[in-house]
């Protein structure tokens, strides 16, 4: 009997497959590790495959599709109401297969190599931005507790962290100093980071079409501009702008008739 459809529960090592037939019989829900899962598919006629969008969902479903296979992520939100029963690799892999299926179920599309490259650095410019908003706040509640009050402002900070690393000390014990002198010296680091970051992102805007192309929209810039490009890709994946807005969390109230 030919597999139809697989459900494939991602894991780290070992994953949980499920696969049935056009008129739904199952054939297989078994485990396989990492290592052969690409070998396993192979061995398969091409076939619909189902998975939840979540870490590594985009590689496995580049990687299947070299393979032939029709892939298809869809949001972990969706797919739970079809878990039958207990929490399980088994059930999970079953659900994703049956949801799969379903003719009214909304796909995530595939992100690329590039898009998730771009996205890498979005994330990790806003990983650093948040460091550097705490040690900005520490900072600013030691001075506190000395009675020494900054402008707001992560430049008013930045310049302190600059006159403090080049030895001008507010009036307070030299074990605070000592503390600051550490936090000023991360603070510095991180903006510079910040910087590179951003730099990095804005390069990429100029020289992509798209993100020109938005960036002529009022109140988008450069990195709005990479980010939008970099999250939606193929924007045909949207039947209309309010698809797109639905997806976005913007909502449109309108006037009580």
């Amino acid at each position: 009997m030919t597999v139809n459809t697989v459900g494939l529960d991602l894991a780290k090592d070992v994953f949980q497959v499920h696969g049935i037939s056009a008129n739904g019989r199952v054939i297989f829900n078994k485990t396989v590790k990492r290592a052969k899962l690409l070998q396993f598919f192979e061995a398969l006629p091409p076939c619909v495959v189902g998975m939840e969008a979540c870490g590594s969902a985009h590689h496995w479903g580049r990687e299947l599709g070299k393979l032939g296979h029709d892939v298809r992520l869809m949001p972990a939100g969706y797919v739970k109401p079809y878990v039958k029963r207990g929490k399980t690799d088994a059930v999970d892999a079953e659900a994703i297969c049956e949801a799969v299926r379903r003719p009214t179920m909304r796909f995530v599309e595939l992100k690329t190599e590039d898009q998730q490259a771009i996205l890498a650095i979005h994330r990790t410019r806003d990983l650093v931005v948040r460091q550097q908003t705490q040690i900005v706040n520490m900072i600013r509640s030691i001075l506190r507790e000395f009675g020494h009050i900054l402008p707001t402002g992560v430049g008013a900070i930045l310049t302190f962290a600059k006159r403090h690393l080049g030895g001008d000390h507010p009036d307070m014990p030299e074990l605070a100093n000592g503390i600051l002198g550490t936090l000023c010296h991360q603070l510095v680091g991180l903006n510079t980071r910040v910087v590179g970051y951003t730099r990095m992102i804005e390069q990429h805007a100029m020289m992509t079409a798209d993100a020109r192309r938005l960036m002529r929209i009022p109140g988008i810039g450069p990195i709005t501009a990479s980010a939008i490009i970099a999250t939606i890709g193929d924007a045909k994946q949207f039947r209309t702008g309010r698809d797109l807005a639905a997806w976005l969390g913007l909502f449109h109230n309108r006037p009580a008739q």
